[in-house]
Formats: C-alpha cells, sequence, structure tokens
C-alpha cells in the first residue's frame, strides 16, 4: 500500500509554529509500522530522520506562508500523488484536495473556528469551515485526537461516527520527573520564582488567560508568581492589559516560545499547571504536565476531561471563583498536591505515541479496504 501524507505543516524552525499540530505530525509519523506500508512524505522541511519513515518529497515552495501551502495543497500534491501512484492520501491537517479522485484520510485536531468563529479573521475561519466541510465529506476516513473532536465533527459537518477514529496523541520520553538538583539548576538561571503557577499554550482568547489572571490575582499568595509559557497570538494586547488592570504586571511573566527541550524543565519547576482552555481538541499540556510529576488544575468542557481522567481538579472556565478556590487548594495543601502527582503519572501513561502510529496505519487499512 502507497500512503502519500501531507506533512508541509512541520516545522523546521523553533517557534510557535512547533507547538500542537507539528508535534502530532512528527511523533505520528516517527511511529508509523513499516509493515506493509511504503509512506511517501510530502513536506517542506526535510528533516533526517523523515528519510527512516518513508520516500521524502521535499518542495521549494514556500509553503510555510498560508496561500502558496492552499495553492500547493490543492494543485500540486494531486498532480504529485498521480506520478507516483499513490494508493492512500492523508492530509494531516484539515484539507482534501479538490482535484484528487483517490481514496483519502483527513486529520482534524479541533474545530475550535467553528465553536467561535468571533475569534477567528473572517477570511480564515470562511476558508477553514469549507475547507473541512469539503474534506469530512469527500475523505473516506476521519481522524479526531479525541472522543469529544469525533462528536464535533459529526454535530457540524454530519459525517457519520462509524467513519471517524480517534487516534489519541502520546506522551514523549522527555517529559518525566527529572532529578531536583537539574531543575534548582534551571530555576537559577530563569529566575524563577521558588513557588509559581504554569501556564503553557499559545496566548489566543480560546485559551482563557485573562480568566485565570483574575483568579490568579483573587487567590494566589503574594510570593507565588504565574508564568505564562508559549508564542503570541491574537488579542495578546488584552492578555497583558488585564495583568496590568489588576495590578499583578509584576507577578506574571511572559517568556514567549520556549524550545522543546525547555519544556520538561518548565514543568518540573512549576508548583501547578493551569489550564483554562475554553475549547481544545485534546490538550497537550495537561498529560505532559502529569508525566513529568506536576499537579494539573484544568477546565471541564470539550476534551479536557478526556486527557485529564481522574488526576486533574477540574472546574468551570467561566468560573473565577472557582479556579480560585482550585488555585488555593493546590498551593496550601501539600498532601493534596502529592496525590495529584502520584495519579497525573500514572494517567500520563495511558497515552503513547507508538500506539498513535499502529492505530494511524489501521485507519489507512480501513480506508483502502473501503471501496
Amino acid at each position: 500500500m502507497r500512503v502519500g501524507i501531507n506533512a508541509h505543516l512541520l516545522s523546521g524552525e523553533a517557534g510557535y509554529r512547533r507547538a500542537g499540530i507539528h508535534q502530532y505530525i512528527a511523533q505520528t509519523l516517527r511511529h508509523l509500522p513499516q509493515e506493509g506500508m511504503e509512506y511517501t512524505i510530502f513536506t517542506r522541511y526535510t528533516a533526517n530522520w523523515l528519510g527512516a519513515v518513508g520516500a521524502v518529497v521535499g518542495s521549494r515552495w514556500p509553503t510555510e506562508r498560508r496561500l502558496a501551502r492552499i495553492a500547493w495543497e490543492q494543485l500540486v500534491w494531486p498532480w504529485l500523488a498521480m506520478r507516483r501512484k499513490i494508493d492512500l492520501l492523508h492530509s494531516t491537517a484539515f484539507v482534501v484536495p479538490w482535484l484528487s479522485a483517490r481514496p483519502a484520510v483527513v486529520t482534524v485536531y479541533d474545530l475550535s473556528f467553528m465553536q467561535s468563529p468571533e475569534a477567528f479573521p473572517r477570511l480564515q475561519q470562511r476558508y477553514l469551515a469549507g475547507q473541512t466541510r469539503h474534506a469530512c465529506r469527500r475523505a473516506r476516513r476521519i481522524i479526531t485526537i479525541s472522543e469529544s473532536g469525533r462528536q464535533d465533527v459529526h454535530r457540524f459537518f454530519g459525517a457519520p461516527l462509524e467513519r471517524i477514529d480517534v487516534v489519541y496523541p502520546g506522551v514523549d520520553a522527555v517529559y518525566r520527573p527529572l532529578p531536583p538538583e537539574d531543575t534548582a539548576v534551571f530555576r537559577r538561571q530563569k529566575g524563577l520564582p521558588e513557588r509559581f503557577v504554569l501556564h503553557v499554550g499559545t496566548l489566543q482568547p480560546r485559551k482563557n488567560i485573562p480568566l485565570l489572571i483574575e483568579a490568579f490575582a483573587q487567590a494566589a499568595p503574594p510570593d507565588v508568581g504565574l508564568i505564562l509559557v508559549g508564542g503570541k497570538g491574537w488579542l495578546f494586547d488584552d492578555i497583558l492589559g488585564r495583568a496590568q488592570a489588576l495590578g499583578v504586571q509584576d507577578r506574571v511573566r511572559f517568556t514567549g516560545y520556549v524550545p522543546d527541550s525547555e519544556l520538561p524543565l518548565w514543568y518540573n519547576a512549576a508548583s501547578l499547571l493551569a489550564f483554562p482552555s475554553l475549547y481544545e481538541g485534546f490538550g497537550m499540556p495537561v498529560v505532559e504536565a502529569m508525566a513529568c510529576g506536576t499537579p494539573v488544575i484544568a477546565s471541564n468542557v470539550s476534551s479536557i476531561p478526556e486527557a485529564a481522567g481522574e488526576a486533574a481538579l477540574l472546574f468551570n472556565p467561566q468560573d473565577v471563583a472557582e479556579l480560585g478556590d482550585r488555585l488555593t487548594a493546590v498551593l496550601q495543601d501539600p498532601h493534596l498536591a502529592d496525590t495529584m502527582r502520584a495519579k497525573g503519572l500514572e494517567q500520563a501513561k495511558q497515552f503513547s505515541w507508538e500506539r498513535a502510529g499502529r492505530e494511524t496505519a489501521v485507519v489507512y487499512r480501513k480506508a483502502i479496504a473501503e471501496n
């Protein structure tokens, strides 16, 4: 079976593009089983490790730019697939080309552009909605990264549930409890407070950061900081303005994007991870923090309870007081924090990239078999 995989959303440069979707694509590719499959990976980013997965077809098109990527997906990819006699196309992010009649699989990570269309530029929202609707009708199989996402695709686009497969993300082995001395050195190097609340994710409206800042201002003791790790998204100025209005700007730190290699150290150094998002396709920081032994408090909506299981304290992401109570509970009760660490380590073990690769290959076989 020859499978052609559109991996143009892989990023070769450090930056916010290496979060989320990049990690899911990269890790799934690394763990695809080789038996009975031949993979052709179409990408702008030609890393050495891709050659171990399959044939790599690089592109001179500057597909890191949105319009160039759209043109490549719709015009170039179908032609390349035909030339290389590809049996099955896998679009790893939302879009199936209109001009190809080949069987296809599409991965849909989340439908935030349907849940909160007002949070997106108008043209971007319309493009994503239209292309995803077409992809979900056209593809033989649809992959989502949570059961919540599976139900969303069914609800918004009418795709039959039996055509939608859930392939959960995994947790990389780098996310683990680190020696205390390593964490202490990192804390000194970064000038971190002894105790701080951590948030990881691109700073954008659906991450609900203003509510976190308000709860932090009300509930966190003066010696506790709030550190927001992630690239600046749209409406970042509203987040900064909220910290200033509440008088906690000196206790809130924006790191910007941090390298992948540093993230385990941030998780290990934190007193807890707060994840107040209004909507997620899965919520990778939840399980990454748990794998590092960090207590997690998270919102109780969309897919987040699937990631958190019974190991996190959940809260209504519209309720500042409830989030404040959760912060107070973990920061002031060492026994509770220790219990959450132990539960979190067990919860994180349920998510494996090896299984994600294997289950993705099963989806390929289903798609080929369904004539």
